[in-house]
């Protein structure tokens, strides 16, 4: 991988991240808010307090759909955020197993990821499980660009062996391929259409990369 840039996250302890075709969007567990930054003047435009820690996160349109970690379990739920009016209590879908870490969508459903179980899975609007994809490590960020999967994954989170991988499915079966290694402990993965975003957590840092 080749990094472009690594800049200090506005807020601690950065866990989820997306972008919706002019602003990076980046959730903090540390503050459980998420955040709106222009990417070029590295700069705030908008904060709001998520029900839960904001695990993952990914576009839909003009909103953002939002895995909060809820209450003292720590419950998963899927949220819908619109910008400038805030997270909204209709629409809400539970995890899958109410375990889920990692959003994508590609242009038709949401896809979950779950880190212990190394799958991704398509559910419906209910939540409901519609599609699995298997993939060969801990996902640790995702996101669906150029009709792929790109999956952040890992066989030690306590390393710094980490992997950016591509997964592409056709019909039933999927292909996994190796792409880079990414030599720090990453969350989260985002695409802007010619460079990948992701955070490194606990450096409190957000990376922005080409492979």
């Amino acid at each position: 991988m080749n990094e472009t840039m690594r800049l200090p996250s506005p807020a601690p302890r950065p866990q989820s991240i997306a972008f919706d075709g002019e602003k990076l969007w980046m959730g903090s567990i540390e503050t459980s808010r998420i955040y709106a930054i222009d990417p070029h003047h590295w700069t705030v435009s908008e904060e709001d307090r998520a029900p839960g820690k904001p695990w993952g996160m990914t576009v839909i349109g003009d909103e953002l759909r939002v895995i909060c970690g809820e209450g003292d379990d720590d419950s998963r739920v899927i949220r819908r955020f619109v910008p400038g009016h805030g997270f909204k209590d209709s629409d809400a879908i539970g995890c899958p197993d109410d375990t889920g870490s990692q959003l994508s969508y590609d242009g038709i459903r949401l896809y979950v990821s779950q880190w212990y179980n190394k799958r991704i899975l398509g559910i419906d609007e209910r939540g409901s499980v519609v599609r699995t994809i298997e993939v060969p490590r801990g996902i640790c960020g995702q996101c669906y660009a150029d009709g792929a999967f790109y999956v952040l994954n890992t066989d030690d989170e306590d390393s710094n062996d980490y992997f950016l991988t591509r997964v592409s499915v056709n019909g039933g079966a999927s292909k996994c391929e190796d792409l880079a290694r990414v030599p720090f402990a990453a969350r989260a993965l985002a695409s802007d259409g010619s460079r990948f975003w992701t955070n490194h957590r606990e450096n409190n840092q957000i990376v922005a990369f080409t492979i």
